[in-house]
């Protein structure tokens, strides 16, 4: 899956090291690496889907984002590259049709 960045503080972090582990720490520069890998090496969203770290839709004002887990109450958002994200029939998103996304921010949500 292409993953583009919404900052070049974003993209500095993602691609490098030690300002990755500068910026996170130990612990959560491993995981954020984890899941940025995660996202490359998938076809669409729907292959991360069902990982353990929590790939999940959000709701409210954060509609159209989408999240995973890094540490403790950390986690990282982003959102679909398409224009117009894909829905079924019934109004869900398909997740299946989402192949590229915008790292938006790394967040406390507590």
């Amino acid at each position: 899956m292409e993953i583009i960045f919404s900052n070049k503080k974003l993209r500095k972090i993602a691609n490098d090291d030690r300002k990755m582990l500068k910026e996170l720490g130990a612990t959560r520069a491993k995981l954020f690496k984890r899941r940025l890998n995660q996202l490359s090496a998938a076809e669409t969203l729907e292959d991360v889907r069902a990982l353990p770290e929590n790939y999940h839709e959000l709701t409210e004002n954060r509609k159209e984002q989408w999240a995973c887990d890094l540490d403790q109450s950390y986690r990282l958002v982003f959102t679909p590259q398409e224009r117009l994200i894909p829905t079924n029939k019934d109004g869900g998103y398909c997740w299946l049709e989402i192949s590229g996304i915008e790292i938006i921010e790394i967040i406390n949500h507590s």
